[in-house]
């Protein structure tokens, strides 16, 4: 609704212009002097100005002048009220910045179509205004977006080790593995096209590759329909233990896996398809890369290879895995204490474990 500041000193005026506009759904505010008027201008800052010209303490021209000079009313538009023997001031009003004039006594009509010319106007150069920031928004949205792929590019080459730079049997005494599996992938299997199916894989792992990439990790490789990841020490990220960033990116998978189920439940709505969803388990220990010469058009590629690899790998085929998000064994759990909320807990048995793995299900963050 509308706000208009009427400044009028006389009182039958003043109670004519109130009404014409309140009648036409207008939110109106009075005052009887320039002075009144100005502080319920600057306290309202109100949609449109009415005011007289010849009153007490501060006329009109003086109101005018104040609204124009202040940054937070200079646009504000105002029309004068005058009596016949004042049209020779008009034009110094019209010059100083009025809008508009009506020259007593004037018809209701008159007022009315003035009151919905001004505000029309101001609504027509809003949208203007906003329009041009609109524009001047996307292209500083474009920009940024253009900003952050040339910075995600760069730091992901610097990350990733080109082939042919991994030392020979590069050893880590501690590194955690992680393995993100899809669940219900023989549902998916059934219900989708194979090129359908292979999209959708292709389309959501590499959203979530950068991810993992930005939280360090070591080594990424796709096995079937799952992913292998391996996150190890380095000095670039010291200060955060490599369990903490496997942690970290196993969120951003989850992250990840909603965003594409929304796309899907809305793309094949009509397949009757399960949620999207990955299992993802971590665990800790040594692990080494070992150099695979000439095995791959005589480029050196490397695999990791360790106790923590098999046993992420194997996890998910055991019929005794828990069906939790985000799985950790203790061993991971030691590493993250403190930084991560855990919920449940479980003895998994392994053909080739005779004591089992102890997991942890893991929450989030800690606040």
């Amino acid at each position: 609704m509308p706000l208009v500041v009427v400044i009028e000193d006389d009182a039958s005026t003043r109670v004519l212009v109130s009404a014409v506009m309140r009648k036409e759904g207008y939110q109106v505010v009075v005052a009887e002097d320039g002075a009144q008027g100005l502080a319920l201008i600057r306290e309202h800052l109100p949609d449109l100005i009415i005011s007289d010209v010849r009153m007490p303490v501060m006329d009109g021209f003086g109101v005018l002048e104040a609204v124009r000079a202040s940054e937070a009313t200079a646009t504000t538009p105002i029309i004068l009220l005058t009596s016949l023997q004042d049209r020779a001031n008009m034009r110094h009003g019209m010059t100083a910045g009025a809008d508009d004039y009506l020259t007593k006594p004037f018809k209701a009509q008159e007022l009315r179509e003035a009151a919905v010319a001004q505000l029309n106007k101001r609504g027509r150069v809003e949208a203007v205004r906003a329009q041009a920031v609109d524009k001047a928004l996307a292209v500083q949205q474009e920009k940024i977006t253009q900003l952050y792929e040339k910075r995600m590019a760069k730091e992901l080459s610097m990350q990733w080790p080109e082939a042919g730079q991994t030392d020979a049997h590069e050893r880590h005494p501690s590194a955690t593995a992680l393995f993100a599996d899809m669940r219900d992938y023989a549902k998916w299997t059934q219900r989708l096209a194979p090129h359908e199916l292979g999209d959708l894989v292709t389309k959501f792992y590499s959203s979530v590759g950068d991810t993992v990439h930005l939280f360090g990790a070591r080594h990424m490789q796709f096995v079937g329909d799952g992913m292998l990841c391996v996150f190890v020490n380095s000095a670039d990220t010291h200060s955060v233990n490599h369990a903490l960033r496997a942690a970290k990116a196993a969120l951003g998978l989850q992250d990840g896996c909603r965003r594409i189920d929304s796309f899907i439940q809305q793309k094949f709505a009509d397949r009757g398809l399960p949620p999207f969803r990955l299992n993802v388990v971590m665990h800790t220990g040594p692990v080494m890369f070992t150099p695979l010469d000439g095995l791959f058009a005589m480029a050196t590629q490397s695999t990791p290879v360790g106790e923590p690899v098999s046993t992420v790998l194997k996890f998910f085929s055991n019929p005794n895995a828990p069906d939790w998000a985000i799985a950790a064994t203790t061993q991971t759990n030691v590493l993250l204490r403190g930084s991560v909320r855990t919920g449940r807990r479980a003895l998994v048995t392994m053909p080739d474990r005779p004591l089992g793995l102890d997991m942890v299900e893991f929450l989030g963050l800690a606040q």
